[in-house]
Formats: C-alpha cells, sequence, structure tokens
C-alpha cells in the first residue's frame, strides 16, 4: 500500500506524539508499504534523525512552518495554514491508497482535503485530551475548551477510522460521536521497540548523581508541564524518603516547569535527593530510566502514557496515578502498582506509601520486574502495526 501520514509536530522535536508516528511510518516501511509522512519543516540546519524505531526511514513532504514563541516548549514547530503548500501536491502525485492524519487541526485538514481528492479512506489517531491543555489559554480556556469539543465532533464523523491508543479514550469517543458512528472507533496502542529496550545497556545513575550503591533509585521519563502533574513525583519522593532514606528521583526530561522544579528539589527535604538531567536523546534517556529500580509516572492527561510500556519493557516494576490508558499498560500487583487518584488530598502519601513499600523489599522488585520484561511483548510495535495494517485492508476493501 501506499500511505501518507500527516503530522502536526514531528521530529527532531521529540514527544509521545512524535515518536509515534516514526514508529509507525518505519514499521509499515518495514512491512514493505510506501509512506509518505507530510510533517512540519524542521527549524533551519536541524536533522531528522533515527530515534531507536525498527525500520527503514520514510519518505517526507515538508510543511512551511513556524515555533509558536509562548503556547509550546522549546523546538516544537507547528505548519502554517497555508491553503495550498507544495507538500500537498507531493501528497497527491504520490497517490496514497490511505490518508492517516495524527492531528485534526492544520495538518488534519489538509488530510481531509487529500483524502477527499483521491477517493482515499481518512483514518486518525487521536493522541491527545485537548481539554487537558486548555490552561494555556488563560481567559479564553472555557470558550475554546466548548469549541474544540464542537469542532473534534465534526472531524471524528468525517473519518472512515478513528485510532484511540487507549480503551479509555476510545470509549469517550464513543459517547460523543454518536451511536451511528460508534463503530469507526479503534482501540490500537502505539507499540514499541521492546526488543531494542532489552538489549539497551543500562546506565547507573548512583555515579553521575553522587548517590551512594545502596540508593534506590525511582526514575520518571517525560516532558515537565502542569499538565503532567510534576509536583505529585517531587512530594511523593520526599514522603517515601521519610520512611525509606534509600530514595532518590531520577527525573529525564526538560519542559516549562523545569525551572520552577529545579527550585524545589533544592528544599531540605529533598535536597541531593534528586537528579534532573534535562532534555536527552531518547535512547540515552532510555538508558538511563533502564538503569533505575522503580518507575513512577503521575501524569492524569495522557491517551496512552508510552513511557510505562517502555518502562515495563525495560524491567522496571512502574507505580502509576489512576488515569486514562494506565490500566491498559500496567496490570496491578502483577507488574506494577495503580494507585487510585481520588481522594486527592491523599494522593501524596498513597504515592509514596507504594514507592516506599517496594523501595523496602528488593526481592518483589525483582519479581515484578521479570514479570513485567517477560511479557513486555504485548507492547511491541511489530504487533501494534500489523493491527493498523489489518485496520487499512479493511477499509480499502
Amino acid at each position: 500500500m501506499r500511505i501518507v501520514l500527516t503530522a502536526e509536530s514531528y521530529l527532531p522535536y521529540l514527544s509521545g506524539v512524535t515518536v509515534s508516528i516514526d514508529a509507525l511510518a518505519r514499521g509499515l516501511g518495514a512491512r514493505s508499504h510506501e509512506v509518505l509522512v507530510v510533517a512540519p519543516r524542521p527549524p533551519r540546519g536541524a536533522a531528522v534523525e533515527p530515534i531507536g524505531s525498527p525500520g527503514p526511514a520514510p519518505a517526507h513532504a515538508w510543511l512551511p512552518s513556524y515555533e509558536p514563541a509562548a503556547l509550546a516548549p522549546r523546538g516544537y514547530r507547528m505548519p502554517w495554514p497555508t491553503p495550498w503548500p507544495t507538500a500537498l501536491r507531493e501528497a497527491r502525485d504520490f497517490r496514497p491508497d490511505v490518508v492517516h492524519a495524527h492531528s485534526p487541526f492544520v495538518s488534519g485538514v489538509l488530510a481531509r482535503r487529500l483524502a477527499l481528492s483521491v477517493g482515499a479512506p481518512l483514518v486518525f489517531t487521536h493522541h491527545t485530551r485537548f481539554a487537558d491543555y486548555a490552561h494555556y489559554l488563560g481567559p479564553l480556556a472555557r470558550p475554546g475548551k466548548h469549541l474544540t469539543e464542537a469542532y473534534l465532533r465534526g472531524f471524528w464523523r468525517g473519518c472512515a477510522a478513528i485510532v484511540a491508543p487507549s480503551a479509555d479514550l476510545a470509549d469517550a469517543i464513543r459517547a460523543r460521536i454518536g451511536a451511528d458512528r460508534a463503530s469507526t472507533v479503534h482501540v490500537i496502542p502505539t507499540g514499541i521497540d521492546v526488543a531494542g529496550i532489552r538489549v539497551l545497556t543500562a546506565v547507573d545513575p548512583r555515579g553521575p548523581a553522587g548517590w551512594p550503591p545502596d540508593a534506590v533509585v525511582v526514575a520518571s521519563l517525560g516532558r515537565l508541564a502542569p499538565e503532567k502533574s510534576p509536583h505529585l513525583l517531587f512530594d511523593a519522593a520526599a514522603t517515601a524518603a521519610r520512611s525509606v532514606p534509600q530514595v532518590r528521583l531520577l527525573v529525564v526530561g526538560g519542559g516549562s516547569s523545569e525551572s520552577l522544579l529545579r527550585r524545589r528539589l533544592t528544599m531540605p527535604d529533598l535536597a541531593g535527593r534528586v537528579h534532573l538531567t534535562g532534555p536527552l536523546p531518547r535512547p540515552e534517556a532510555l538508558a538511563r530510566v533502564a538503569g533505575a529500580d522503580l518507575f513512577l509516572f503521575t501524569s492524569q492527561t495522557e491517551t496512552q502514557g508510552l513511557v510505562l510500556a517502555e518502562a515495563l519493557s525495560a524491567g522496571l516494576p512502574a507505580i502509576a496515578v489512576d488515569g486514562p490508558g494506565v490500566r491498559d499498560s500496567i496490570r496491578d500487583g502483577v507488574d506494577g502498582v495503580v494507585v487510585e487518584s481520588a481522594p486527592a488530598g491523599t494522593l501524596v502519601e498513597r504515592l509514596a506509601d507504594a514507592v516506599a513499600t517496594l523501595a523496602r523489599d528488593a526481592a518483589r522488585r525483582s519479581a515484578i520486574g521479570e514479570r513485567a520484561a517477560a511479557d513486555a511483548g504485548r507492547f511491541s510495535v511489530e504487533r501494534r502495526v500489523a493491527e493498523v495494517e489489518a485496520l487499512y485492508r479493511s477499509l480499502i476493501a
């Protein structure tokens, strides 16, 4: 098949969405399909380098792009809403059998226009819970949320199929799209390179951080921004360390909250206990995480939480706040612990208790980690790409 993927953000900017698009594009290429990615042009001098996804690099058609000054993370580029970009003409000449949008906005509108013009089915993967980002709109948050919801319903109904990365999100979309279109929603999580993660050379974080050999390292990986609730990481680690002094926190990533969090880690309850790496290349970030003892995940605004699958594949027991997509990854009591989000007033203490319990028990950590690694094949990118391929073929048929 010839497949066009359209993206609102793309490499070299790293996020769960851009990693997902790269994994799908290369995975389809590995299955002998021709793939064209239509995405915002990288900044001048920046190249799209491999980030570890298996498979051949796709072809690209670049959209004119810009970097929003205030509303987006550094390095994030968006496409200009140009009516007839050159990339659209290139995509038409490619003659796609399927058009797969990964945003409903500028690139999604282009995808819909392309699909209609070539008579191909339009598939849409819903990567982001947009309502959870409404705070960036300030006083326009409430009307912006309602307008976005109405727009999304219209966009969904124009798609031949909608891919939801988790069962929770699929149920939410089905409830809002209308009973006549509910069958167009399919649950297909984003796959990861499980085999690649298994052969990573883990990097022990104790030496670089100046921690003692008996430190129990709790890792986190992801963007540091308000919607990811990074304050819970720090507060839970500080509380857990009161009962288990060996607890240390490794935070891999950067973002808009980084400067505020760096001030937090100088307070007495965390001084010397936290190592914040800042952004790292993806293979290095995963190697750092693989060298930890536990993984802690506190975001409640995800569609899937890709880093949970990555941590489990590396053999780390995972502790997470219950939220969208979490139970699709963590099997509570089997390969990790899911902590209920309510009541909010005791969440930090309950997270800290889960961390402290596993930090004290090395044998249980090891057993849980072994189960996580042994069953990680359920996250494999090969399996998920095959499911997407089957969906494409059903739509063409």
